[in-house]
Formats: structure tokens, sequence, C-alpha cells
């Protein structure tokens, strides 16, 4: 896109994330800013948590007031505003209210909440107290919430561990408020990975792929959760948005392959075909 006339003003796709800090870059704040780049938005942050983390686990948590959460995000709203939303690692309730409050007070839209509960290492990142107030006061205030088996299990008190359980489990995650989910069965044993994308309107998409060999899938879920509110940013229904952020992800794991970062599980390609900055017009300013 470019100007129409001398002075015309453009901006940016602008996305927030919410969410906590991977010291070792593959996954979190990190992971989020990268995929927003690589898709062509303008990616912003609040975050709510500090990590010493690495390939190998996470070594400690330090966390970040509710109160400074607030102020960043009133910050970047208040000035650059935004056009979509991710929400990551949420460690205590009132953090999680924070977040909720922003949402209603700036009346927010393609909110995409990845529920991080457990790190690709199995290290625990929320306290159990905050599950609670997350589902009650995140999970309608969201366009799609986006699960792997692990944090769908913890929601649901019960474990997940055939394909067969994939649509029961996301009607039951939708029962407990959420407008969409997308239910991740990457966990489960097999040659093909499916995941299934069910809505509050019946509707269901199952997204099935080869599944990829690699050690380095460190940040898959913020990544896919993070594509997806880019290309909600630039203007995708939700359907084609988990599309394209599935296709994008596949392809930076199936990049990232043969790559070794750290002693564990590292990191994908996020930047494997990056595109330019992606422009629209920007509104009139009052005189």
């Amino acid at each position: 896109m470019t100007p129409s006339s001398e002075g015309a003003s453009l901006r940016y796709c602008r996305v927030l994330t919410i969410a906590g800090s991977d010291s070792g870059g593959g996954a979190g704040v990190q992971a989020d800013l990268k995929t927003f780049a690589a898709l062509g938005c303008y990616g912003m942050s609040a975050i709510t948590a500090l990590t010493a983390q690495n390939t190998v686990g996470v070594q400690a948590i330090h966390a970040v007031p509710a109160s400074f959460l607030r102020q960043q995000i009133v910050s970047v709203i208040e000035d650059i505003g935004v056009d979509a939303v991710k929400i990551g690692m949420l460690h205590e309730p009132g953090v999680v209210e924070v977040v909720a409050w922003a949402i209603d007070h700036f009346g927010l839209r393609n909110v995409v909440l990845d529920p991080v509960m457990v790190a690709t290492s199995g290290d625990r990142l929320i306290a159990a107290e905050t599950v609670e107030v997350l589902v009650r006061e995140l999970f309608p205030r969201a366009c799609l919430v986006t699960p792997n088996l692990d944090e769908a299990s913890l929601l649901l008190g019960r474990p997940l561990t055939t394909a067969a359980e994939l649509t029961p489990a996301a009607r039951d995650l939708l029962s407990l408020g959420a407008q969409a989910v997308l239910l991740k069965g990457g966990h489960l044993a097999g040659d093909e990975v499916e995941d299934l994308l069910c809505r509050g309107d019946g509707e269901e998409l199952s997204l099935r792929s080869p599944r990829i060999a690699s050690r380095n899938v460190h940040g898959t879920g913020c990544t896919l959760s993070s594509a997806i509110a880019a290309y909600l940013a630039l203007g995708e229904d939700l359907d084609s948005a988990v599309r394209h952020a599935r296709a994008y992800i596949l392809r930076a794991i199936e990049a990232g392959a043969a790559v070794r970062t750290g002693r564990g599980h590292g990191p994908l390609n996020h930047g494997h075909d990056p595109v330019a900055m992606r422009l629209r017009a920007a509104p009139a300013q009052p005189a």
C-alpha cells in the first residue's frame, strides 16, 4: 500500500502480547514478537512475569505487579492502539483481573487466549488458584482459547490421551464459557497431528498434518496463538487465521528442525520466510 496523495497517513497492523518473558528467547513475549514481525505486523508487549529460562527448563519466575502490568497496557493502547491481542502466561489472579479490565475498558477485539500452564519442559507456570479466575474472567472475553492437551486436562480435571477425546473435550471447554476453542493434539502419539477448532455456533474444523520430527518445539503454543492474532489483525476471519497460522508454524518447525540451540528443546525458526510490514490507511485525526 502506498499513500494516495502527499501527506496521506498510514499505520501498521498492531498486535499486543500480554505474556511472560522467556530469557532463552524461544517462547513467551520473545517468540510472540518474532512471530508478529515475521508476519508483517507491528508488535508490542505488556510483560506479566520474568522467567529465568532456557532450553532445558524454567529455573525461576519473577512476577510483575498487577499495577505495573496495567500501566504497560494503558501506555500502549492510549498512544498506539491495537488491532489484536495475544494473551499468554498469567501467573496470579490479580494479573488476570487487570487483563479482563483492559479488554472491557478499551473494547479490545480479536483477543486470543493461550492458557499457558505448563512449559515444554514440563514445568508448571501458573498457580492453581489462578485457573478458576482465568476461566471465569477471560474465557468469555476471548474470541479464541488455544489449549494443548496438558492444559485442557488441567482445565477439565481429566486425562486426555486419544484422538477420540478431542471433540468432547473441546465442547466441554466451550461449556466453560469460551466463544471458540482450538484444542491442539500435538501431544498425542502417532505420525499425524490433529488440531480441532470448535466454535460456539456448533461449527467444527479438524486440521491434520504429518508429524514433523524435531526436538526444537519450545514455544510452539506461544507461536501459534501469536500467529492467529497476527492474521486476525491483518483482517482475516477466525477459520482463515487458524489455517494460515497453523501453516506458518509447521513451516517454522520444519525450517528449524536441523538446528541445534542449547541442550534441550530448541526454538522454531520464526524468521524462515518473513514478509514486509503490512500497512493500512490510518483514520483522519480530529482537527
